[in-house]
């Protein structure tokens, strides 16, 4: 069988084992197009797609959660996520703390609450789901010879505490490709900048260290919730695909097309602390399945 034919019976094995698998992946291919989209457009045009691909993004989560692990779980991911993430932006953008002193620009993104564009909370659950889901995976059980299956043996073994540290880690990554790009395009303003990381003076170092408080506050009530609700369908596959999209996507985009080679670097190093583990591991597990099919006609 070629190559290509093994990848259509395995999507075909893979949809056959759950017909809903298809919601969240359909919603994935339609992000992925519209961030295509995104370094080709410019003004109000801009502006829509990045709102679709908030919006986008946070139903892909969503979808994910709902199917494997029903929709209470995904209400509550939402809930923790969204709601720890909007509040820290009110509070932010009116105090300056966690994050520091900045503010949205004006009807941009749409409707606002407390001067804070209401899509912007959807874009933590977008960003963050994918960063969860992997940081389990790389603190659990690897199924021997197979893919990655969140809840796989090992799991209760697993450190909750080296888990929520990924996550923290991973979200103060995916903040290196978002910051950057979003001040470029300036949907908002520090007051400082001059405070920042190499090549990215402009966002104060602050904005991070606000970024690793409030995951770790997500972090604290995601764990109890996953131990209320385990997975009824271990696939992970989408959210790891949109991860590593994110991850190798999003350095491309600032590198080639969005001229923020700073961002490109420092976000590649900041969630290749989690990505470098996972392909590591996702390549071992394919050489493990290969190395256990015979070979035809042996």
């Amino acid at each position: 069988m070629t190559s290509s034919g093994e990848s259509s019976a395995a999507v075909r094995d893979w949809l056959g084992a759950d017909r809903r698998r298809a919601l969240p992946a359909v919603a994935a291919v339609a992000l992925v197009l519209a961030q295509v989209g995104y370094p080709l457009s410019e003004g109000v045009g801009r502006d829509r797609i990045t709102v679709a691909v908030v919006v986008l993004s946070a139903v892909t989560a969503l979808l994910h959660a709902a199917t494997t692990r029903g929709l209470r779980w995904a209400a509550g991911f939402f809930v923790i996520v969204s709601g720890l993430g909007l509040a820290a932006e009110i509070i932010g953008t009116a105090t300056g703390f966690p994050f520091g002193t900045y503010s949205y620009a004006v009807d941009r993104l749409g409707p606002s609450l407390a001067d804070v564009p209401l899509v912007v909370p959807l874009a933590w659950t977008g960003g963050l789901y994918p960063i969860w889901i992997v940081a389990g995976l790389l603190t659990s059980g690897w199924e021997r010879g197979g893919g990655p299956r969140f809840g796989a043996p090992g799991t209760a073994r697993a450190s909750n505490a080296r888990r929520a540290g990924l996550f923290v880690l991973g979200a103060v990554g995916w903040d290196l490709f978002l910051d950057p790009q979003m001040v470029a395009d300036g949907q908002w303003t520090w007051a400082v900048t001059d405070a920042g990381l190499p090549g990215l003076p402009q966002i104060p170092c602050t904005n991070y260290l606000g970024w690793a408080l409030v995951a770790t506050l997500m972090a604290g009530l995601l764990t109890v919730l996953d131990r209320r609700n385990p997975p009824r369908d271990r696939s992970v596959a989408v959210p790891v695909a949109v991860f590593g999209w994110t991850w190798l996507g999003s350095t491309l985009a600032h590198a080639v097309f969005l001229g923020l080679p700073a961002s490109a670097v420092w976000g590649f190093v900041g969630l290749g602390v989690l990505g470098i583990p996972l392909f590591a591991r996702l390549w071992a597990a394919r050489r493990a399945r290969g190395a256990a099919i015979p070979r035809e006609n042996a």
